[in-house]
């Protein structure tokens, strides 16, 4: 008996979302794409009752815009218990510790299960371990009963999460919820700090948040023109205009970058004359890469944070990471230890004052994104062995070349696409954190990704004679 196989009794008990009897038209998808997006946004906006405080360290503060998640509301650990599992599955398959054959449908469901248990019970462990760090208040001031409400709202929102990237996934919508929740949040993010009407106290007077809003601002309100637009381009308080600048740079590169492709030229072997071709984009594993590498660097962060509230002098907890309050939002940031060198560089200023620092994560963000990007093609049914089985099953073959061969042609292509363009995903990230793009770079790396997938899905959606209106 496999491992997986010892799920069989709770498959009755895990909820599950059933796949529809017949492909839903474009509309439908679109509608219920929608939604699902605005049952995101609210529960952003519902805050978590029984709470004492949620002012303080925040261990997420790093990568909420990331993991799509908001503060003190259900959506405290966004899509973080589902991303974890997910990873640690895919591994746990990779390695061999699960046996799971995706093309027999008992070990795809069985899989899915597994999936969906261990984000529920992610959920929880991140909830408790959540309220134990006093995130919440002391537990002697929330009182056990809140305790226990609290955690269970963190494990509902979970499973709400769970359940509506399973329906998405499953074709009732457009693309996945982990992918619609991240762009939603990095997009929400960078047009904030581009419009923010907020006002701020600053030693230049008062200023708006939003980078546009404050240029306008300074333009019509301060008479020396040129200080105007130092303010609007070098300030350090708030958004500024280089920062925008910066960000939509990262953009456009980012989809200069999504058209590298190399086009196979396929056959068909039923009807003679056939032809067609598929394409391996630079991007073959598009965020995943960066997506795993973020969430490992989440879990390790919150961990940190969590033992070094507890245990400051203990050696090997300072060996994973020392904190300290930051000078803006009483943040904790990461001034010592394995999570020091796992965090990003801000600006130029970063890498001149700790050249080790930037070598260190340079070096760390390329290889784990090389790394997954080649590890994801093995576990996902993407390599060229994979690939090529799926075309003998659909009885299609590379133009000029026989069955046999078809292996080896694409495996110079699959791995080194993979490879590439994880590394090229991770520069991107370091270059769009120096230059000081809004947000982050992984975050706006996330976000260009998934919106430009969902502009292809929705453009094949419409190519295959399904219209929205």
């Amino acid at each position: 008996m496999r491992l997986l196989h010892l799920l069989r009794p709770a498959l009755s008990i895990i909820p599950e979302v059933q796949e529809p009897r017949f492909p839903q038209p474009l509309k439908v998808k679109v509608l219920i794409t929608g939604i699902t997006l605005f049952i995101y946004l609210i529960c952003c906006q519902i805050p978590l009752y029984g709470v004492y405080r949620t002012s303080g360290s925040d261990p997420f503060y790093w990568m909420r815009v990331i993991l799509a998640s908001n503060k003190g509301t259900l959506m405290e650990l966004g899509i973080s218990p589902i991303v974890t599992s997910g990873m640690i599955l895919q591994f746990l398959s990779g390695v061999g510790f699960i046996e799971v054959n995706h093309s027999v449908r008992e070990d795809k469901v069985l899989f899915n299960a597994a999936q969906k248990l261990l984000s529920f019970i992610m959920a929880i462990a991140e909830g408790m371990a959540y309220i134990w760090s006093g995130a919440y208040g002391d537990i002697n001031q929330i009182g056990a009963g809140n305790a226990i409400l609290i955690l269970l709202q963190l494990t509902f929102a979970g499973v709400v999460v769970t359940m509506l990237d399973e329906m998405l996934q499953k074709g009732y919508g457009l693309g996945s919820g982990i992918s619609l929740f991240i762009a939603t949040n990095v997009s929400e993010n960078i047009l904030w700090k581009s419009f923010s009407p907020i006002t701020l106290s600053t030693e230049a007077g008062t200023q708006f948040e939003g980078a546009i809003i404050n240029f306008f601002h300074l333009i019509f309100t301060k008479q020396n023109t040129l200080q105007a637009l130092y303010y609007a381009f070098f300030r350090e308080s708030a958004p500024n205009l280089n920062n925008l600048l910066a960000t939509l740079f990262v953009i456009a590169l980012v989809i200069y970058l999504q058209g590298f492709r190399v086009e196979v030229p396929l056959a068909s072997q039923k009807i003679r004359g056939l032809v067609s071709s598929h394409g391996i984009k630079l991007f073959y594993t598009s965020n995943i890469p960066m997506i795993i590498q973020s969430t490992l660097v989440q879990n390790v962060y919150f961990l940190s944070q969590l033992l070094y509230r507890r245990f400051k002098t203990n050696f090997f907890v300072k060996l994973l990471g020392t904190w300290q309050e930051a000078e803006f939002g009483g943040q904790s940031v990461p001034i010592g230890g394995l999570a020091y060198y796992m965090s990003p560089l801000r600006d130029v200023k970063d890498i001149i004052n700790d050249p080790i620092h930037a070598i260190v994560y340079l070096l760390f963000v390329v290889f784990m994104c090389g790394f997954f990007a080649k590890f994801w093609i093995q576990i996902s049914g993407e390599s060229a062995k994979d690939v090529a089985r799926k075309f003998k099953d659909e009885q299609i073959k590379i133009k000029g070349l026989r069955e046999e061969s078809m292996v080896k042609y694409l495996s110079g292509y699959i791995p080194v696409a993979a490879f590439c363009g994880g590394v090229c995903i991770g520069l991107l990230t370091i270059v769009a954190d120096i230059l000081g793009a809004i947000g982050s770079g992984t975050g706006i790396l996330l976000a260009v990704t998934i919106i430009y997938g969902y502009f292809e899905t929705f453009h094949k959606e419409k190519y295959d004679n399904q219209s929205i209106f």
